[in-house]
């Protein structure tokens, strides 16, 4: 067994890769909100998947149980994460399997390509994965004349579109079905021409270009949902049996697996294998659920790996605030009951893990501090809809107001290290807070302000609206109007009212007494 350090630094290293955004979450979003068949292919798709989890979650009358269940394993999990990691290294390498740790992004696509030249091949194919994604492996092997091929339905139409997945269980929830044909009729080689968008033609047409891959591949790479520290077992669930091809037929098997994925026991399965098929498919039971302990000589691949991926994990761990966030198990429930998410759909976050979880994951990934995700924890409503469809209970509105936060400590404190950010002149916002506690810390100076009201509603004009503010308050009237401010205070208002009322009966004053 490797002896390795999962001591908590004092300064966890920040993570890479496919999870900083490009650009600020406002302006990508503002882009993905003039798409209209973006949106019409989001609603139909949430709304589906949403409809079919109520309803096999309401079979379920101990569902709140299991929910509670599964959030209690994963505060142990990660409560207990440097033994369980050091217990699954272990039990997999005592049953012939071979465990690599990776820091980050850069340090797990090296061991990756390093394990792929070794076997002389120039392919691979491989599960679904965010881990992968994550890292940008494909992008990475590309660049050094590795081809990967995408065996899940989605994930290849993205793939052959050159795009990048928008959702974390349907990567191409984004495409309707005539789209997707006109992709597998520009990229896909040999394709029938007379393709059409019947959703069964164009799996035919899935099936036939990957079966060839499965065929020939000696190498495959997957991911993990699971990984079990007591038996050293490894877990992957889908729906399409094309992962089931890639965990058996190659010689090689590589799985990069986030540390967050380890769970205590076996009979833990038991609580995740119902929360997962039903918060992520709204199905009863997963089609394909695929374990494998190490090697077993004779049956499956011989050469077996995991890279067991820290890249920001541990900077989250360190959050007491946000380290929930690595309870996620990748179900995108959160996602398809989020409003916001529903109308700027998943490029608008710039990240693998978009959505309500990537409001917050991404930040904990890279730290706040990093100015391509300090606007991910404002992506947000903060109606608490994900948190009530989140089935391992993940508070992510409270995450999001904690980072919120953080992010303002960070924009006024000190520069520290080459990515933080000083407070510099004051901005907007500083200064209308600022005027904001002048005011309401005094009753006499809110009065005085007070009497410049009817000036402001004049300025509204004869509509009594204001459609454009300036400033810092534009961003609001670029979608509503404000109403003009009333002629008078409640608090003038109220004060003549009892002056005029006179004292009443039972008030205490006697006659000849006022108020």
């Amino acid at each position: 067994m490797t002896t390795v350090s999962l001591g908590m630094p004092a300064v966890p290293p920040r993570g890479f890769g496919n999870i900083s955004a490009v650009e600020p979450f406002p302006k990508a979003a503002h882009r993905e909100l003039g798409n209209a068949q973006l949106r019409a292919n989001l609603g139909h798709a949430t709304h589906t998947i949403r409809d079919k989890r109520l309803r096999v979650v309401s079979e379920l009358p101990d569902w709140e149980s299991l929910r509670d269940a599964g959030s209690a394993i994963k505060t142990e999990a990660m409560s207990r994460l440097p033994e369980l990691l050091a217990q699954f290294e272990e039990q997999f390498t005592s049953r012939g399997g071979t465990v690599h740790w990776a820091r980050d992004a850069a340090e797990a696509n090296r061991i990756v390509e390093g394990l792929i030249r070794d076997t002389g091949a120039s392919e691979v194919v491989k599960v679904k994965s965010m881990a992968t994604q994550e890292i940008g492996l494909n992008e990475y092997l590309e660049e050094r004349g590795i081809a990967a091929f995408e065996t899940d339905l989605a994930e290849l139409i993205v793939q052959l579109d050159h795009d990048k997945p928008s959702h974390i269980l349907v990567p191409a929830i984004h495409k309707n079905r005539t789209e997707i044909r006109d992709i597998f009729l520009r990229e896909m080689p040999g394709v029938d021409r007379s393709l059409t968008d019947e959703p069964r033609r164009l799996a035919m047409a899935a099936r036939a270009h990957l079966r060839r891959k499965f065929l020939s591949a000696k190498v495959a790479i997957s991911g993990a949902n699971f990984g079990v520290a007591e038996t050293g077992t490894l877990g992957v669930v889908e729906s399409e049996g094309n992962g089931r091809m890639c965990l058996t037929l190659p010689e090689t098997l590589i799985t990069v697996m986030g540390i967050e994925k380890v769970l205590p026991r076996a009979q833990d399965l038991e609580v995740f294998m119902q929360l997962l098929p039903r918060s992520s498919t709204g199905e009863r039971m997963n089609p394909y659920t695929s374990l494998w302990t190490g090697v077993t000589p004779g049956d499956g691949p011989q050469n077996v790996h995991v890279i067991l991926l820290d890249n920001g994990r541990t900077r989250a761990l360190a959050d007491r605030h946000g380290r929930s966030a690595l309870h996620c198990i990748r179900c995108s429930a959160c996602m398809n009951v989020c409003p916001v998410y529903e109308r700027t759909g998943g490029h608008a976050y710039g990240s693998t893990y978009p959505g309500p979880i990537g409001a917050i994951l991404s930040p904990l990934l890279t730290g706040v501090e990093a100015e391509e995700n300090a606007s991910l924890p404002y992506a947000s409503s903060l109606c608490g809809a994900c948190f009530d469809a989140c089935p391992v209970k993940i508070n992510i509105p409270e995450i999001l107001v904690h980072l919120r936060g953080e992010d303002v400590e960070a924009k006024h404190a000190p520069r520290s290290g080459s990515s933080g950010r000083r407070r510099g002149l004051p901005t907007q916002m500083d200064v209308a807070l600022g005027a904001a506690s002048w005011a309401l810390s005094s009753g006499e100076r809110l009065g005085l302000l007070e009497k410049g009201l009817p000036v402001a509603r004049a300025l509204a004009g004869r509509d009594g609206k204001f459609t454009s503010l300036p400033g810092l308050a534009a961003g609001w009237t670029q979608s509503r109007d404000v109403p003009a401010p009333p002629s008078e205070s409640f608090r003038s208002w109220w004060k003549k009212r009892e002056k005029g009322a006179g004292p009443r009966e039972g008030d205490g004053a006697t006659e000849g007494e006022t108020r």
